[in-house]
C-alpha cells in the first residue's frame, strides 16, 4: 500500500471508513503482535469519527479477533486455498468481510463486500480482488449451510470451531468444568467487556463521580462487587470524561479492583507490589492508604513504569516509588514490607473478552513456563514479608496450572503460611465471589467479570 492514499484514509476532510480502519488495527495485530485496545486508542483517523461509528469500528475489531477460528473455518469451505495460506491482508480483509455478514445484522451483505472488494485493490495491486469478490460472494449465499462437527458426538471439535477457541485450550477447559459450563465461558468470552473505571475516593464519592459522568455522553451506572466502581455504557474515549484529567477516576476492571480489597493495606504501612505496571493496583492501594505510608513498586517494563509516574501524578499519589528492576533477581531493601501484593505474569486467559487476540498466541508451553516464573517470583517474594504479614498472589487467568496448583505447591513448602480467609474484609455482593477455600474467582459467564484469581496468604509469627 506504498506509494498510494489507502483506501478508505482520510481525504478532502472526511472523516475515514470505520471498516478500513478495521482492516488497518487488524492487520498490525496479525502481523506484528500488537494489541487491538491500544491501537484503537491510536490510530490516525479514529478520533474523527462519530460516536456511533467508533462503537462500529471496536466491535468489528474485538468481534473479528473473537470469532477468528469459526471465520477462518467459513473462509475453507468457500476458498479454493486454506486460510493459513492466503496473504495476511487478504485472509484478515476475509475474516473481517464475514464478520460483518455472518454475525452483524446491521451492514447488508453487499456493503460488506463491495467495501472489501475495493480495500483489496490496495494490496499487490489489485491481484487479490477476484479471489476475495469470488469467497465473499459464495459465502453470502452459503454461509448458514457451513458444516459444523456435531456437539453430541464430537464436542470438542463442535465447541472449538463453532464458539471459536483453540482446541487445545477447550479441553483443558471441558476437563475442569464440564461440557455445559466451559460452552457457557466460550459464549462469554465472546462477548464484549465493558469498560469499568475506580473512583479515587481521594478527590471524589462514586456518588459525585456518577453525577459528573452523567452531563457527558457516556451512560455511568454502579458495578455490582466493587463499591468503587463504575460501568461505562456508552462509546467513547474515558479519557476525555469530566474528572478524568483531576484525578477523580482511573480505567481498571472490576475483578481487578477486588484484588486492592483483599490486601487491604492501612495508612501508613510498607507495601511492596511486584510486577507493578502499568500502575492500576499500586494505585489503587495508595488511594485506599489514604496515600499515607511507602508503597514500592518493581516491574521491568520501563515504558510501564513511567506510565506508572504519570497516573501517580495525575491522581495526586506521593507514596508510590517505581522501581526499575527485575524481581526475579533484585535484592530489596534489608526491612521488610507489611504486604506484598505478587500480580503475577500470567496467560491472561481470564481476560479475553478484553484481548480476544490473546487465546490464538497462547500455547500449552507457554502456560508451563509462566507457572514456572509464578513459583519463582511467588517464593522470593516471601523472604521478603514480615512475621505475621499479609502476601496476596493474583492473576488474570483461568488456568489451574498457574492458580490452584502454584498456591497447593507454596503452601506444601512453606508451613508458615496459610490462607486467610478474606470474606470478611469484601463487601456483601463480592462475599460470594470467595470460595470454601478462602480463595477468589471470578468468571465471565457466572459473574460478567473478567476471569480472576487471588490468594490471600498470611505469613503465621
Amino acid at each position: 500500500m506504498r506509494g498510494r492514499r489507502e483506501r478508505g484514509a482520510v481525504a478532502g476532510g472526511r472523516a475515514p471508513d470505520p471498516r478500513a480502519l478495521a482492516w488497518r488495527i487488524l492487520q498490525r495485530v496479525e502481523g506484528e503482535g500488537a494489541y487491538a485496545d491500544a491501537l484503537l486508542g491510536r490510530t490516525p483517523g479514529a478520533d474523527r469519527l462519530t460516536a456511533r461509528d467508533r462503537a462500529l469500528l471496536t466491535r468489528m475489531v474485538y468481534g473479528t479477533l473473537a470469532w477468528q477460528g469459526y471465520l477462518d473455518h467459513i473462509i475453507a469451505r468457500f476458498s479454493r486455498r486454506p486460510p493459513a495460506e492466503l496473504d495476511a491482508p487478504l485472509r484478515v480483509l476475509l475474516r473481517l468481510a464475514l464478520f460483518q455478514i455472518c454475525l452483524l445484522t446491521k451492514i447488508p451483505p453487499f456493503a460488506a463486500v463491495n467495501t472489501a472488494v475495493e480495500l483489496a485493490k490496495s494490496v499487490g495491486g489489485g491481484a487479490g480482488t477476484g479471489l476475495v469478490n469470488a469467497v465473499l460472494r459464495r459465502a453470502v449465499a452459503g454461509w448458514k449451510d457451513v458444516p459444523f462437527p456435531s456437539r453430541q458426538d464430537h464436542p470438542m471439535d463442535y465447541l472449538s470451531l463453532r464458539l471459536s477457541h483453540p482446541r487445545w485450550l477447550v479441553e483443558r477447559w471441558v476437563a475442569r468444568y464440564g461440557v455445559e459450563e466451559t460452552e457457557a465461558l466460550l459464549h462469554a468470552n465472546n462477548e464484549s467487556a465493558a469498560t469499568v473505571v475506580r473512583v479515587n475516593q481521594l478527590h471524589c464519592a462514586r456518588a459525585q463521580c456518577l453525577a459528573d459522568l452523567a452531563t457527558a455522553d457516556l451512560g455511568a451506572e454502579s458495578c455490582c462487587y466493587s463499591p468503587i466502581g463504575i460501568r461505562l455504557t456508552g462509546s467513547g474515549a474515558p479519557e476525555a470524561l469530566p474528572g478524568y484529567a483531576a484525578g477523580q477516576f482511573s480505567l481498571q476492571g472490576e475483578a481487578s479492583q477486588l484484588v486492592g480489597l483483599l490486601i487491604a493495606p492501612e495508612p501508613g504501612e510498607r507495601i511492596l507490589d511486584v510486577c507493578a505496571a502499568p500502575g492500576g493496583k499500586a494505585t489503587h492501594l495508595a488511594e485506599l492508604m489514604r496515600n499515607q505510608g511507602e508503597i514500592m513498586a518493581v516491574d521491568t517494563n520501563a515504558r510501564g513504569i513511567n506510565r506508572l509516574r504519570g497516573m501517580a501524578l495525575r491522581l495526586g499519589l506521593s507514596i508510590l516509588h517505581p522501581v526499575l528492576a527485575d524481581a526475579t533477581t533484585w535484592n530489596p531493601p534489608a526491612v521488610l514490607f507489611d504486604r506484598i501484593l505478587l500480580d503475577a505474569p500470567c496467560s491472561g486467559l481470564g481476560t479475553l473478552r478484553q484481548h480476544p487476540e490473546i487465546k490464538w498466541r497462547r500455547t500449552p508451553s507457554d502456560v508451563s513456563a509462566l507457572a514456572a516464573l509464578q513459583r519463582t517470583l511467588l517464593w522470593r517474594a516471601a523472604a521478603w514479608l514480615r512475621p505475621g504479614g499479609i502476601l496476596v498472589y493474583a492473576t488474570c487467568t483461568l488456568s489451574d496450572d498457574e492458580n490452584d496448583n502454584v498456591i497447593s505447591d507454596f503452601l506444601r513448602e512453606h508451613a508458615s503460611f496459610v490462607v486467610d480467609d478474606a470474606r470478611a474484609l469484601m463487601p456483601a455482593a463480592a462475599r460470594e465471589l470467595i470460595g470454601g477455600d478462602g480463595l477468589l474467582r471470578t468468571f465471565p459467564h457466572r459473574h460478567g467479570l473478567d476471569g480472576f484469581f487471588a490468594a490471600r496468604l498470611k505469613a503465621r509469627g
